[in-house]
């Protein structure tokens, strides 16, 4: 089964470290891609960065879950 785990964040540094400990679970042969996105929102005040990390992967659990 394919499946999505997305991580976002307010910076990247926490997104990219749950990321990291995510894919830390995984048998390289499973991770199919990995889309990273950052971008900024601005408010009237304040602009905040935020970052998006999409893994790809094949589980062999036909629940469709794996969370470590």
């Amino acid at each position: 089964m394919i499946q999505v785990k997305e991580f976002l964040d307010r910076g990247s540094v926490t997104a990219e470290k749950k990321a990291n400990e995510f894919l830390a679970t995984l048998q390289d042969e499973q991770v199919i891609d990995i889309k990273y996105f950052a971008g900024y929102r601005s408010n009237r005040d304040t602009s905040e960065q935020l970052s998006s990390i999409l893994v790809v992967y094949r589980t062999n659990d036909h629940t469709g879950m794996h969370e470590p």
